[in-house]
């Protein structure tokens, strides 16, 4: 199964993620299939592929929490057809 998840980079003290598909047997660090978006809580900049994340999310791949409160965020679900939106 796929999952829609954040993935680390940056230094000490100075996180910023990456949002990224990678299966779930995957540790954080582990290889993606592919990096979707950007997210920087310090700043609070947020950069999406939409494209690329619509497609994974119509295969069946799942947000977690908190990639699912960016996408909210930035509207992307409005985007899919309303019988697909039913994540936890």
């Amino acid at each position: 199964m796929v999952k829609l998840r954040l993935k680390r980079c940056g230094r000490k003290q100075r996180a910023v993620y990456r949002i990224v598909a990678i299966d779930v047997r995957s540790r954080r660090e582990g290889r993606d299939l592919r990096k979707v978006g950007f997210y920087d809580p310090i700043k609070n900049q947020t950069y999406l592929n939409v494209p690329a994340i619509l497609y994974f999310l119509e295969k069946g791949a799942q947000p977690t929490g908190t990639v699912q409160d960016i996408l909210k965020k930035a509207e992307v679900f409005k985007e899919l057809c309303p019988n697909q939106t039913k994540f936890n």
